[in-house]
């Protein structure tokens, strides 16, 4: 009995207002849906979207996550009657730091995520797509950060992943301009990953191709990577070493090396 209550509880999903939450063959998809509001991200959208990681930590299924907006927009930044109404700086503070623990929650996920941007990704949104691993841009997309242009600066996390993603003069010059680049300029900058005709077609072949590899290996390389930024060299190849050791001691580094000698497709179990 004890068994069949916990397997409920992992495909419990709450009540979403403003997300779709959907999980097939998996891949989780977060699709926001404030389409009127072009996805601006409310309070009570962030409230919604900080109930995925856990969602997605609970289920054992999922392996990877998409994000992506429903209409026209990926996410055209924060809502602004919200902005309007901070009245001091403390205010402010707690506004910037309830967006920012949203974003590292998604952003510390120990599976792959992907933002596939079908449209405006601004502001707000396009710091939700920074905080996934991997972006796709629909040809039409527009991505940017024109918080300057309202007399404010990007809190959802915007001016410490934009610079540390493309370096800081290209992050500098988005930020200082508040303009918006289109999917080719993005993908120049390395402010995305790919661009495709249908963003989330392309976004779900790629989570489909890193699905293919071995589950304990992809939450390894992706915690080795995020531990050894802002470390020295030195310190960081310590924590790859570590991470590499705690890879090849599974049961999927022996299944892989296997698979590959014997000239076939290796099965993970993820083990």
């Amino acid at each position: 009995m004890e068994h069949e209550h916990e397997h409920e509880f992992v495909l419990e999903i709450p009540e979403f207002e403003h997300l779709a939450y959907e999980v097939e063959e998996g891949i989780a998809l977060v699709t926001l849906k404030r389409p009127e509001a072009l996805n601006a991200l409310s309070q009570s959208l962030l409230e919604e979207l900080a109930e995925i990681p856990e969602l997605v930590q609970q289920d054992p299924e999922v392996r990877a996550v998409i994000f992506t907006g429903e209409g026209k927009a990926f996410a055209a930044g924060a809502d602004l009657k919200e902005i309007a109404a901070i009245k001091d700086p403390f205010m402010g503070r707690e506004y910037a730091l309830f967006g920012q623990r949203v974003f590292a929650e998604i952003a510390a996920l120990p599976v792959p995520t992907i933002a596939a941007i079908n449209g405006y990704a601004l502001g707000g949104g396009l710091e939700l797509a920074l905080a996934c691993d991997l972006r796709v841009a629909a040809k039409t997309a527009k991505l940017g950060l024109p918080e300057v242009g309202l007399g404010l600066i990007p809190g959802f996390g915007g001016t410490q992943r934009l610079p540390r993603l493309i370096g800081r003069g290209r992050a500098l010059d988005l930020i200082f301009t508040g303009r918006h680049v289109d999917a080719e300029e993005a993908l120049f900058l390395g402010l995305v990953n790919r661009v495709a005709e249908d963003a989330l077609e392309e976004a779900k072949k790629l989570a489909q191709k890193i699905l293919k590899n071995a589950p304990i290996a992809l939450a390894l390389a992706k915690e080795s990577v995020v531990r050894g930024e802002g470390l020295d060299l030195a310190e960081a190849l310590e924590i790859e070493a570590d991470l590499f050791g705690y890879a090849a001691a599974t049961e999927d580094m022996k299944e892989g090396v296997r698979a590959f000698l014997e000239k076939r497709p290796p099965s993970f179990k993820g083990e």
